[in-house]
């Protein structure tokens, strides 16, 4: 199968099914001396795995990681660095009923076309779980980019029809409630209209909002690899995506010139500033200094209890009742992920950068 290979100078290669033996990743471009430990990538993976809330499903794994190689004495060597996440709780016999028939949402049907075979336990390759190795490869990638100074912070803006008040926002709420938002009040609206969709037996979609800080100017390609099209690729590369937004966004269309230019200014110390950031801190596919700031609308999980209409590969038209573990939202859990893809593409963007100037690769070299 291709396409399970992301990045350039910082690549990843993932592997694994959602109900095989195991999931992982090998990282190959990460550059020797840095301290890594499993501990460092175990904090990622607890806010990505299952069953720590009434919102996620109730699979219990414990999603413990392992270094397999690229790790001496506490410190990356510089050679390819293997990561390994057992899958300890499979119930692959939750599935059985969906071999021959193709779920509403889900990559069932166009698998079946493309390979002519799939692996129906929970989706194989195409399941949520497969995140799990982005997300371990993400946490290095985000330890690279704090010694560049480089802040990534990625929470849930909205969930159904709740969205946050930025005028509450907090920071640290992100990591305090079960739905990753920094406003308390939205997360217990949030929660309660869950709980509805809880009730009955339907789920829920809502958006993603990601800030970047401290990224230097003059990181990006231009033309076909500009920084916000990879960032849009590796986003969209997250299954439950639907959508991505960099700034103004889609409102850019029903503003003038006028209002949607970010105009530059000196301050009183000589700084450059902007007074609005509507280009989301990238113009023509390369960083401008300032914040990064994306959104991703993540769609409902397509795992819902309630009776649906579907076909089979017999040609038949059927009723299904997905049985076995799902989430009701998908959101939470994700907002790591998109923290660890757009780690992932940084972390290779700021390496192609040094390449782009022959004074950068002198004092690389020199």
């Amino acid at each position: 199968m291709a396409g399970s290979i992301f990045g350039k100078h910082f690549q990843i290669s993932t592997w694994g099914e959602s109900h095989g033996k195991a999931l992982g990743v090998v990282i190959d471009g990460c550059p020797a001396g840095i301290p890594l430990s499993e501990s460092d990538i175990q904090k990622d993976l607890d806010r990505r795995k299952p069953g720590q809330s009434p919102f996620s499903t109730p699979r219990k794994e414990s999603d413990k990681v392992e270094i397999l190689s690229g790790v001496f004495e506490g410190k990356t060597t510089g050679t390819p660095i293997s990561l390994i996440v057992y899958n300890t709780n499979q119930r692959p016999y939750d599935y059985s009923e969906i071999a021959k028939s193709y779920r509403p949402g889900h990559a069932d049907f166009t698998y079946d076309k493309k390979y002519g075979f799939r692996d129906y336990r929970g989706g194989g390759r195409s399941s949520g779980r497969e995140t799990t190795a982005r997300v371990a490869a993400g946490a290095i990638a985000k330890k690279i980019l704090k010694e560049f100074g480089v802040d990534i912070m990625a929470y849930a803006l909205s969930i159904g029809p709740i969205s946050i008040d930025k005028s509450k926002f907090q920071r640290e709420e992100i990591l305090n409630n079960f739905l990753a938002m920094p406003d308390k009040e939205a997360a217990l609206k949030a929660a309660e209209f869950l709980k509805k969709q809880k009730e009955s037996e339907d789920s829920a979609g809502g958006i993603i909002e990601c800030v970047v800080n401290g990224l230097p100017a003059g990181v990006g390609e231009p033309v076909f690899e500009k920084l916000d099209a990879m960032l849009g690729k590796a986003i969209f590369s997250i299954g439950a995506v639907k959508g991505v937004e960099f700034g103004s966004g889609f409102n850019a269309a029903k503003l003038s010139g006028w209002e949607n230019n970010d105009f530059f200014k000196y301050d009183e110390k000589g700084n450059l500033i902007k007074l609005t950031n509507n280009s989301g801190g990238i113009i023509g596919g390369i960083s401008d200094g300032f914040p990064i700031i994306f959104r991703a609308a993540i769609k409902p999980t397509p795992s819902i209890h309630k009776l649906q209409h579907t076909v089979n590969k017999q040609g038949e038209n059927i009723d299904l009742q997905i049985e076995g573990r799902h989430d009701p939202i998908i959101v939470p859990r994700a907002v790591i992920v998109v923290e660890a893809m757009t780690a992932l593409t940084l972390v290779d963007y700021l390496f192609q950068r040094i390449f782009s100037r022959i004074d950068l690769i002198k004092k690389a070299l020199l």
